[in-house]
């Protein structure tokens, strides 16, 4: 454009890669000399458009050449500073930025003291959680140049609600402390620096023109100080603009109808109305918008037509009544294809095959788009499986890096009182003792683990150590590895003791990350992220607020690492990339997959403002809420500018079904149906899809009699019957179920816990029903670690041991005595030694034998026992009349169940096993019990029937080997019995 004639802006369409075009022109316009790209100065939005800027230049440097001179004007980000250029060294010096983290930490402690004043005190994580919402807020202000006073000569106040209005009030007071505190500290809001800064440069550059080129190269900001420097710069004799996919084609109705209004207002979701409200700020009309001239080379372009179509999709929505007319050609997505999958996974599956298909063409790029990092991540993982290695530019949380990990885990450990599951999450984590001292120390943690197995134990260190001498066996090494480890923690316990400063507790973590892992917790680009920013936390904690509860450390890192991004280093596969929304600005592939197209993902659901109402926003003139969907839609816009594009999906999210992206929904109603890419997902359902199914056949092993075992339990017996094959599993191959660490305390090991109570009754107080009461009490405050289970089981637990002991009271003065309780007996029978432990025998008044078993829960059902099963009585009254019990001598005449269920409302009853109800004579039982465990041992144990899987599922009712037995596999697929079986 010629000098003089009006501003020099231009626009590069959505359908044209934008760093190529600009660098193809700037070529052109340079006419061969080598110098004059040199010389020049390009603007741009941020580091990562620079990139794109470098890589396009490259891209053409057939012979050589000499790069312009390429500055980020950027954000707030210190990376992306304005450099020396904005603020030369011969000019009067712009106070410093203050430090993000102090304005944090000092912003908390305002408004902690403010909710203190104002009656409503809050914790210290919580104030600086709200510090960075105030800081944004207050960046906002600074962008549009609102004043901070502006909000206390407001006059909506009486009409916002109560929430509001107090919301309002702290903001106001502790932005009138605010500008002191900057005076204190010498500095300026990040905001205000970069207007300062700004303005200096289209001051300077009104004042002296630069002998060669300037652009501004892609920036969208519609800040005024952003938009007094492009209206600087498009009137300079060697200044251009380029604002990328500004539409100009689009009727004059609907650009007038996007606004701004009077107010300031106008639909902020639409993808051209910050690019007009930038316009408007300039002082540029649309008309007086040129197209770019590339100079006819450069990257593949996407129909023009596409961007056409795309631009109708995108109208406002009083304008869409006009797709109805619109020729087909107008409505034509040519290029685009869509996916729509079940799942976020299936998704995932489709974008790596669409990937590993594009890249397979040489020299052809591929990149996929999305802000759903999560998705991010699985298609790297799938396409890893290939070895293709496509690192995420967008970079990953520093939260879930190894560095954050180890630090969350250290935080939420001594939070927990050393909790199992968060203490060997800690001591299993990869940079733990990482090297040559590994298999060692992960050895010990393995012991560990088995000996937290259960109920969790007492808080503490010291609860862990009393529960690993508790242990029964060999732990004497696990002892002393956890005396080791436990010295080692001692330090963080202490920390956590109580209310703690932050800067302490810093401190503190950095320390034990140190002696647990060596160096390896600040090594590598996470690392040196996770040093940085406890060192930037530190040195800011003193000017924040006061102490903090043990369990808000943990949250308070995680989400200050949540804000740091910790970007690979270069070294991936050079033709694929992925990319987030702000990395893809500006740059191009020749695939292009944008992904995650649901509402809340893209666009993202706007991040609500925990300071202003949206009332207070509109009165002071800041952009909605909601500006962000534009910019998304802008975004998207862009993407669909590449030459080839697929759009996807997935129907449901993780937790429920997911709503498609209003983006998405406008192209499928626009055209009526984006045409599909159905190969990619047969693909998907294809590729880990088996060519033959071989499902395992019901396991039947049979191993020779000489290796059978010779010992039964008796309440093994059932389990021999009734799934044989579990019992090989249990008894040959030396298989057992663990429970989980930390569990809920289970039936089977509340009923261990009565049992102990009752074993030492026995054994150390004789039965006496007076001494009952207070053994199970002692019980009860051994389980200070269960609060819950202690209230709810005690009153229970009460009831039923009260019942006990008058039920004791009352066989007592009947002549029955108590003469054997806990203990093993073991006979040999059919050259098997059958064992059992047996719960109690009492001495009845005609000399014979009472067997009795303790149950928490219901008895044996009558069927059952009729059936053959449930013979655990008879066969240690069994063992009894052979003698099996040292000093006992008789014969057993009841057998009965001591429930301490409820019955006919109330806890504690006594169920015989034999009589009128089960119709077994109980002078026969034992006899049946013989009969039974005969037959077993001489199928199973002496024989050579096979250890059939599952024979009587309906009285096998525990899973513990249903996946070794591949049950899901051939259950139900075979008819009939299984060979050896019989009816129940």
């Amino acid at each position: 454009m010629a000098e003089g004639v009006g501003p020099a802006v231009f626009t590069v369409p959505a359908h044209r890669p934008f760093a190529d075009a600009l660098a193809d022109g700037l070529i052109a316009r340079a006419g061969g000399d080598p110098m004059a790209l040199a010389r020049g100065l390009i603007l741009v939005p941020n580091n990562r458009a620079a990139r794109a800027m470098t890589d396009a230049f490259v891209r053409r440097a057939e012979g050589g050449l000499l790069l312009p001179r390429l500055v980020a004007i950027g954000a707030f980000d210190p990376d992306e500073a304005l450099g020396q250029l904005l603020d030369p060294a011969d000019a009067e010096p712009v106070p410093p930025a203050i430090d993000p983290m102090v304005r944090r930490m000092t912003l908390a402690r305002l408004i902690e003291e403010e909710r203190r004043q104002a009656g409503e005190p809050i914790d210290a994580a919580e104030a600086v959680r709200l510090a960075q919402a105030l800081a944004r807020t207050l960046d906002q202000m600074a962008v549009e140049e609102v004043p901070t006073r502006a909000l206390a000569e407001l006059e909506v106040a009486p009409e916002l609600s109560e929430h509001w209005q107090r919301a309002l009030g702290v903001l106001v007071a502790v932005l009138a402390r605010w500008p002191g505190e900057l005076a204190r500290m010498g500095r300026l809001d990040p905001g205000e620096r970069r207007n300062r800064l700004l303005d200096r440069a289209a001051a300077m550059w009104a004042e002296r023109a630069p002998a060669s080129f300037v652009v501004a190269a892609g920036i969208s900001d519609t800040a005024p100080a952003v938009a007094r420097l492009l209206r600087s710069i498009s009137r300079l004799p060697g200044g251009m603009v380029l604002l990328p996919a500004l539409d100009l084609a689009m009727p004059q109705a609907e650009w007038d109808a996007l606004g701004p209004d009077e107010e300031g207002r106008g639909i902020e979701t639409h993808p051209q109305y910050h690019l007009k409200l930038l316009l408007h700020r300039m002082g540029v009309a649309r008309g007086e918008v040129g197209r770019w001239r590339w100079g006819g080379r450069g990257a593949p372009a996407a129909p023009a037509v596409r961007g056409r179509a795309v631009a109708n999709a995108m109208a406002p929505a009083r304008f869409t009544g006009k797709w109805q007319e619109l020729p087909p050609a107008e409505r034509r997505l040519s290029g685009i294809r869509a996916i729509e999958c079940a799942t976020p996974a299936e998704e995932a599956q489709a974008i790596a095959i669409a990937i590993r298909r594009r890249i397979e063409q040489p020299g052809a790029t591929a990149a996929l788009v999305t802000p759903d990092r999560a998705l991010a991540r699985r298609v790297s993982a799938h396409l890893a499986r290939w070895g293709i290695a496509a690192d995420d530019s967008a970079g990953r949380p520093l939260s879930a890096t190894p560095p954050g990990t180890l630090i969350t885990a250290l935080a939420e450990v001594a939070a927990s009182g050393f909790a199992p599951v968060e203490l060997l999450t800690l001591l299993k984590h990869p940079l733990v003792k990482a090297g040559d001292e590994r298999l060692a120390w992960l050895d010990g943690v393995r012991r560990l683990d088995l000996g937290l197995r259960g109920p969790r134990p007492a808080p503490g260190l010291a609860g862990i150590g009393t529960r690993l001498r508790e242990l029964r066996g060999d732990t004497k090494a696990v002892q002393g590895w956890w005396g080791d480890v436990a010295e080692a923690l001692a330090p963080l316990e202490a920390i956590f003791a109580g209310d703690v400063a932050l800067s302490d507790v810093l401190a503190v973590l950095r320390e034990q990350a140190s002696v647990l892992t060596g160096h390896a917790a600040w090594a590598g680009p996470s690392g040196r992220a996770a040093a940085e920013l406890l060192a930037a936390i530190e040195a800011a904690a003193p000017l924040g607020p006061g102490a903090l509860a043990p369990s808000a450390v943990a949250p308070l890192l995680t989400r200050l690492m949540d804000e740091i991004a910790v970007r690979p280093p270069q070294g991936g596969h050079p033709r694929v990339f992925i990319w987030g929304l702000i990395e893809q600005r500006l740059q191009h592939a020749d695939l292009v997959i944008a992904a995650g197209l649901n509402e809340g993902v893209w666009p993202a659901l706007p991040s609500p403002d925990p300071w202003l109402s949206p009332r207070v926003r509109m009165a002071l003139g800041l952009p909605g809420l909601e500006r962000r969907i534009g910019q998304a839609a802008h975004d998207f816009v862009g993407v669909l500018g590449s030459p080839k594009i697929l759009v996807t999906r997935a129907r449901r999210d993780a937790r429920a079904p997911a709503v498609a992206s209003r983006f998405w929904l406008r192209l499928e109603a626009m055209t009526g149906g984006i045409a599909r890419a159905p190969e990619y997902r047969r693909w998907t359902t294809a590729i880990d899809r088996p060519a033959d199914v071989l499902p395992a056949d019901r396991p039947r092993p049979s191993p020779p009699v000489a290796d059978r075992p010779d010992r039964l339990a008796v309440t093994r017996l059932d389990r021999l019957k009734a799934d044989p094959y579990a019992f090989y599993a249990q008894e040959m191959l030396k298989l057992s179920g663990l429970d989980p660490v930390d569990a809920e305390p289970s039936p089977a090991w509340r009923g261990n816990a009565v049992h102990a109570v009752l074993e030492a009754w026995a054994k150390e107080d004789r039965c006496d029903p007076s001494k009952l009461a207070a053994r199970a009490e002692a019980m009860l405050d051994g389980i200070a670690a269960h609060p819950v289970l202690r209230a709810l089981w005690a009153p229970r637990l009460r009831e039923a041991i009260g019942w006990i002991a008058d039920q004791m009271l009352a066989l007592m003065a009947e002549g029955r005595t108590p003469i054997l309780a806990e203990e093993f007996g073991k006979a040999i029978l059919e050259g098997i030694t059958l064992y059992g432990k047996v719960d109690r025998i009492d001495r009845l008044a005609d000399g014979s034998l009472a067997i009795i078993d303790y149950k928490t829960g219901q008895p044996p059902a009558t069927k059952q026992v009729a059936a053959g099963f449930a013979m655990q009585l008879g066969l240690l009254g069994l063992i009894a009349e052979k003698g099996g019990f040292e000093g006992i001598e008789g014969m057993a005449g009841a057998f009965e169940y001591w429930s301490l269920a409820q019955k006919d409302g109330r806890l504690g009853f006594v169920s015989p096993a034999t009589g009128k109800k089960s119709g077994l004579d109980p002078d026969d039982f034992t006899a049946l019990a013989y009969r039974n465990f005969r037959e077993a041992a001489a199928k199973w144990l002496t024989g050579e029937e096979p250890f059939v899987a599952r024979l009587h599922p309906e009285l096998a009712p525990y899973g513990d080997y249903d996946q070794l037995m591949r049950l899901d596999e051939w259950y139900g697929r075979q008819e009939g019995p299984a060979p050896g079986s019989e009816p129940a």
